[in-house]
């Protein structure tokens, strides 16, 4: 597509990475971001930054007019209070701009998981089908943990791994998960600018199936770091957060939120990204670990 693609989330993790990929093959690029100045210094000469809010049905239909793609990275992990409505709410008014904006085609990332789910998890997907709800061709994209440096799963193990030389490994910690590595989070997202010619939902993960425990001590390895888990059957999500809150008081928001959805599996069940994408085959554990860390340095 040759119009105009609008970014929201650009001053996020995943959404700062993506930017750069879309700059670096020549889109032109509209990033709608609530605070410019967050930005500054950091977009190439061909990139419009508008000010604006996927909670605010004006500014973001003005960021919609014209624009062909639109990437939706939005969520409110981070947020005080309950996150949920205003995720649901941004996607309600992001999709009803959409649809009268005649956006032709909306890529979201999501989360993976099936069944009963976390708040977390279950709002996210409930996103997805709001932005379906557009009219707009979409990609969903459902991942679980993202292995990069500053990614908020990421940055999790590396603060535990890095102050906690013995630590307590509750349930949790044990939950089947299938990582995968930012650069092919940001491979599959480019690519799905042009692909699939319908809407689909698309689970993306690793070769490796691991658990948080696994991550920590594959962390810790390659650091050089000897790290002991001992394994306990107590310490529920609720009492985990507040253990959290001691030893990681940075993270302690966002890790609580995220703690609550690691007690369900978040797996990949549907390979069909595999044989629609077939150039991306994700890299595993270690080596997206090893990037992370070489990138971080």
């Amino acid at each position: 597509m040759s119009g105009t693609t609008l970014l929201t989330g650009a001053t996020g993790y995943v959404g700062g990475r993506l930017l750069e990929a879309l700059e670096e093959e020549g889109s032109r690029v509209r990033c709608l971001v609530r605070r410019p100045d967050a930005l500054a210094g950091r977009v190439g000469p061909g990139t419009e930054v508008v000010a604006g809010d996927v909670l605010d049905a004006e500014t973001t239909r003005r960021a919609l007019a014209g624009v062909d793609v639109a990437y939706y990275l939005v969520h409110a992990l981070a947020s005080r209070g309950r996150f949920e409505d205003a995720e649901l709410r941004g996607a309600r008014t992001f999709a009803e701009a959409a649809r009268d904006a005649g956006v032709a085609r909306i890529v979201y990332l999501g989360g993976l998981g099936s069944g009963e789910l976390s708040p977390h998890l279950a709002t996210r997907q409930e996103v997805g089908r709001l932005l379906r709800a557009s009219g707009a061709v979409t990609v969903e994209f459902r991942a679980s943990i993202v292995i990069g440096a500053g990614s908020g799963s990421f940055e999790l193990v590396r603060a535990l791994a890095d102050r906690l030389p013995v630590m307590v490994a509750p349930r949790w910690l044990r939950t089947p998960a299938q990582p995968i590595a930012i650069d092919d989070v940001i491979a599959y997202l480019v690519a799905a600018r042009a692909r699939p010619a319908g809407s689909t939902v698309y689970e993306i993960g690793g070769p490796d199936r691991v658990a948080y425990a696994d991550l920590i001590r594959a962390y810790a390895r390659a650091r050089g770091l000897r790290r002991i888990l001992v394994p306990v059957p107590l310490l529920s999500p609720r009492l985990s957060a507040l253990w959290l809150t001691l030893v990681t008081p940075s993270h302690a928001r966002v890790g609580r939120r995220l703690i609550e959805s690691l007690r369900h599996a978040t797996v990949v069940e549907d390979d069909r990204a595999l044989e629609d994408f077939p150039e991306i085959r994700p890299i595993g554990v270690e080596a997206a670990i090893t990037d992370a860390l070489a990138t971080h340095s």
